[in-house]
């Protein structure tokens, strides 16, 4: 009986912490801030859980895409692969500016992704950055460069 009884309040616990951490990870964490800022997507925080094509430093500097579409027709075709990507949600869409969301798959943590459209320079901006962790194992680039081949093939 002590046996099940262990083995219960270990279940029992671990379901608590998981839940916790689902919650804890649904939403964002003060200091990290979404949107554009003076034209700009905000800085990547000094841990390597962030990539950013807006951003200079080796860590978190990835290449801006390129694009030869009106920007309303990029904007479509942007939100339309992420739609198609698993546990995508888009939380906002305004003219050059998308926010998503990409939950892991086995614990639901967050990522926030934002793209900005300049018109001016022909070029989407990107930022993909884990609202918890320091460290995505490199996630967040690997979705960024995704998404650049899969908008690139259209």
């Amino acid at each position: 009986m002590a046996k099940k009884t262990m083995v219960l309040w270990l279940a029992a616990s671990l379901f608590v912490i998981l839940v916790g951490m689902r919650w804890a990870n649904s939403y964002t964490h003060p200091l990290h801030t979404l949107g554009m800022i003076n034209g700009r997507l905000a800085e990547c925080p000094n841990y390597p859980n962030c990539v950013s094509s807006q951003d200079k430093d080796s860590e978190h500097s990835i290449d801006s895409i390129p694009y030869t579409l009106s920007a309303k027709e990029t904007q479509r075709q942007l939100e339309s692969i992420i739609q198609a990507m698993p546990r995508s949600r888009i939380v906002s869409s305004q003219t050059g500016y998308v926010h998503a969301e990409f939950s892991s798959l086995l614990l639901g943590f967050v990522d926030d992704v934002e793209l900005a459209i300049d018109a001016k320079e022909n070029l989407i901006h990107f930022r993909s950055a884990a609202r918890l962790g320091r460290s995505d194992f490199g996630v967040n680039r690997r979705r960024m460069e995704q998404i650049r081949q899969q908008f690139q093939q259209h």
